[in-house]
C-alpha cells in the first residue's frame, strides 16, 4: 500500500463512517449538552451525576408493552457474556434477578441464553454465523461490532426501533454501532476505569498513601520504588496476547503519551493513517519495557497475565498499584470475606486501604478507553432456526431500559441509557458501591477504539503482539513499533 507525503493512507478506503459523519461525531463529543435529552453531559462530575441519581420513576414493563405487546409469544436465542466465577457474587444475584424478571414480563417467549466467556464470544460467532447458526441477539464487547457489521451479518438496529431515544445513549457510544452511516446496534452499557492502588503499601514504600501517581511517567518511578524498598510488584502490568485486558490497560498509556492505533485520539478521526510507530506510542511501550525489563517492578507473569490474575497478589498485598473497574472492590471484598487466618487480616487491610483515583496523564493527555457493550441484532439467513422479529425487539426493549441497563452495569460499568443515571437504583449503586463516582467521572476523558472492520485485530492480536515483542526482547522497541505499524497497514490496505 503506498502513502502520499502526508503519511496518509493514498486512497481513502470506506471503512467506518465517513469522513463528514465523523466530524459530526466529534462535535457531538464536544457539546454533548444538545445531544442528550435525559441529562446534561456538559455538568458531568460527580456531584452531577449524584445530583440527578433518583430523581426520576420508570416502569419498564410499561414501557415495552408499548413495542411489543406482553402477551406476546415466541421464541428468542441469545449470547453474551455475563458473570463469571471473578465476578462479585452481586453480579450473579442481579442476572438471576434480571432473568426471572424476564420470564414474569413476557412468559410466552421461549428463551435459550447462553453465557459466553469473553475471550472466546468472538471466535464462537464467527464459526457459527459461517454455519448460519447464529443466535438472533447479540451482546458483543464494544470493540467486535463493526467486523460483522461490516460482512453484513448484523441488522440496521437503533434504540428508536425499541422505544428509546438515540439522543440518551453517549454520542462516542453510538459512534462505535454506526457504519457507514448506519446504525447497527443499541449500547447497553459504557465504562471507563480507574486507578487503584494500596495505600498501606504507598506508606511503606516512603510515598504518600493518599495521592496517586500523577502521570505515566511517576508510574514507572513509583513501581521501581515500591519493588526496591518492599520486593512485591509496584504495577499489575497485563500484556496476554489475544485478550481484550491488554488494550484496555495499555491503550490509555499509549494514548496519554500522544501514540494512537490510527488516528482514534484526534479530534476528527478519518482512521487513514497510522499512529503504532510515532513517538508517543514508542514512549509509551519504552515505559512497559523500563517496567517489565529493566526495573523488574511489574509481575513476571505479566506475558500470560489478564486482569484476574492481578486480583490475588493486589488481596494479599503483593501488588500496589493496576487499573481496572468499580467492580475490582467489591470483588476485593469478596476475596476477604472468604479469607481465613492469617490472610484474612491481611485481605482486610488491603481491602481497608484500597484506593480509586484518575487514570495518570502523560504528554499529551488524560485517557482511558470508552469501554462497553452493544447489542446487535443478526439477520435473518444468518439466525439457526431464524428471527423473531417481535421477540428480539422485546428483549431489547426490557434489557436496553433505564432500569435493566442500570441494575445490569451494578458494580463494573454504567448504563448504557442515559436515562438510567436518574434512577433510584443508580442511587442506590453510588450510596453502595465505593469509588464509583470516580469512574463514573472518567467517562469525559475516554476514547472510543477505531471504529473500522478490522479493530478487533488491531486491538486484540497487533497491540498486545508489539507489547510482547518488546518485553521479550524479540525486538527492539522501535523495531516492535515500527513491526505493528507495518502490519497495520498491510491490514487496512487489503484490498485496496
Amino acid at each position: 500500500m503506498h502513502k502520499d507525503q502526508t503519511g496518509r493512507f493514498s486512497r481513502r478506503r470506506m471503512i467506518g463512517l465517513s469522513v463528514a459523519a465523523l466530524s459530526a461525531a466529534s462535535m457531538l463529543l464536544s457539546a454533548t449538552a444538545s445531544f442528550a435529552q435525559s441529562v446534561d453531559l456538559s455538568k458531568w462530575s460527580p456531584e452531577y451525576i449524584r445530583s440527578i441519581a433518583g430523581t426520576e420513576e420508570v416502569d419498564t414493563a410499561a414501557t415495552c408493552s408499548k413495542v411489543v405487546p406482553l402477551d406476546y409469544k415466541g421464541r428468542l436465542t441469545y449470547w453474551w457474556t455475563g458473570p463469571n466465577d471473578a465476578s462479585p457474587d452481586i453480579e450473579r444475584k442481579i442476572n438471576d434477578e434480571f432473568w426471572a424478571a424476564w420470564k414474569a414480563t413476557y412468559p410466552n417467549i421461549e428463551t435459550d441464553a447462553q453465557n459466553i466467556d469473553y475471550n472466546q464470544l468472538l471466535d464462537k460467532l464467527r464459526t457459527a454465523l459461517l454455519g448460519n447458526a447464529g443466535p438472533m441477539v447479540l451482546r458483543l464487547q464494544i470493540l467486535g461490532g463493526i467486523e460483522f457489521s461490516s460482512k453484513g451479518y448484523f441488522q440496521e438496529l437503533k434504540p428508536e426501533d425499541v422505544g428509546y431515544p438515540t439522543a440518551d445513549f453517549w454520542p462516542g457510544a453510538m459512534k462505535s454501532v454506526t457504519y457507514e452511516g448506519k446504525t447497527y446496534g443499541i449500547p447497553t452499557n459504557n465504562e471507563t476505569m480507574a486507578f487503584i492502588w494500596n495505600a498501606d503499601i504507598f506508606k511503606r514504600a516512603g510515598l504518600d498513601p493518599e495521592s496517586p501517581p500523577a502521570t505515566w511517567d511517576d508510574v514507572v518511578t513509583y513501581s521501581k520504588t515500591i519493588h526496591d524498598k518492599l520486593g512485591i510488584s509496584g504495577y499489575g502490568m497485563v500484556a496476554k496476547q489475544n485478550a481484550g485486558n491488554t488494550p484496555f490497560r495499555f491503550m490509555p498509556q499509549l494514548w496519554a503519551y500522544g501514540g494512537s492505533a490510527l488516528d482514534e485520539s484526534s479530534d476528527a478521526p478519518t482512521y487513514e493513517s497510522v499512529g503504532l510507530n510515532n513517538e508517543g506510542t514508542k514512549a509509551a511501550l519504552q515505559a512497559s519495557y523500563d517496567m517489565y525489563v529493566r526495573d523488574k517492578s511489574v509481575p513476571v507473569s505479566a506475558l500470560t497475565n489478564t486482569q484476574n490474575e492481578n486480583q490475588n497478589p493486589f488481596i494479599a498485598g503483593q501488588l500496589a498499584m493496576m487499573i481496572a473497574h468499580p467492580a475490582e472492590y467489591a470483588k476485593m471484598v469478596d476475596l476477604a470475606g472468604k479469607a481465613t487466618g492469617a490472610d484474612k487480616a491481611v485481605a482486610d487491610a488491603v481491602v481497608a486501604n484500597m484506593r480509586y483515583g484518575l487514570i495518570p496523564e502523560g504528554p499529551a493527555r488524560r485517557a482511558v478507553v470508552f469501554g462497553g457493550s452493544n447489542m446487535h441484532f443478526i439477520k435473518n439467513e444468518y439466525v439457526d432456526g431464524g428471527f423473531d422479529e417481535q421477540a428480539a425487539k422485546a428483549f431489547a426493549c426490557f434489557w436496553n431500559s433505564p432500569e435493566w441497563s442500570t441494575k445490569l452495569a451494578w458494580t463494573g460499568s454504567n448504563p448504557g441509557n442515559l436515562a438510567g443515571f436518574k434512577t433510584k437504583w443508580m442511587k442506590e449503586r453510588l450510596d453502595t458501591i465505593k469509588f464509583l463516582d470516580v469512574t463514573t467521572s472518567m467517562l469525559p476523558s475516554g476514547i472510543p477504539f477505531p471504529v473500522v472492520p478490522e479493530a478487533t485485530e488491531i486491538m486484540n492480536i497487533i497491540v498486545p503482539d508489539m507489547l510482547q515483542n518488546a518485553l521479550t526482547g524479540k525486538m527492539t522497541v522501535d523495531q516492535a513499533a515500527d513491526d505493528a505499524a507495518k502490519k497495520v497497514e498491510e491490514l487496512m490496505g487489503g484490498g485496496i
